[in-house]
């Protein structure tokens, strides 16, 4: 398979065709990276919004508080994968509890949380 000049052409247009760095934006931007600690820490982070079922569980959260038994239900998962699920959430402050007597009420840590599944579901759909 052969590939014409403009096909080549069309598939290195994103690649500077003489490497230059620009040596003072390239200082600023330097001077604006947080350490390799924060990089690893936001990195963990992200990585709890890569399930589905964790997802799920903070679209519901984004909408109103939930028991245990409600988001069980409405998602159609049994107590035992939900509560893991939960457990990852509480470990990594995405939601926190709070008990009503013997029911556990499950709720967003803040709304940051909420901001950042909307974008991320916003930005999907465009």
């Amino acid at each position: 398979m052969t590939m014409k000049n403009d096909e080549f052409e069309n598939k290195n247009d994103d690649v500077c065709e003489v490497f230059v760095s620009h040596e003072d934006a390239v200082a600023r931007v330097r001077e604006k990276m947080p350490s390799e600690e924060i990089y690893s820490d936001l990195s963990e982070f992200f990585k709890i919004f890569g399930n589905p079922t964790r997802l799920k569980i903070i679209s519901l959260l984004c909408v109103e508080d939930l028991c245990v038994c409600d988001i069980c239900e409405a998602l159609e998962l049994n107590q035992t994968t939900v509560s893991n699920q939960l457990r990852i959430l509480r470990a990594n402050n995405i939601v926190k509890y709070q008990k009503e007597g013997k029911m556990a009420r499950y709720s967003l840590t803040d709304s940051h949380i909420e901001m950042i599944y909307k974008v991320g579901f916003e930005h999907i759909l465009e």
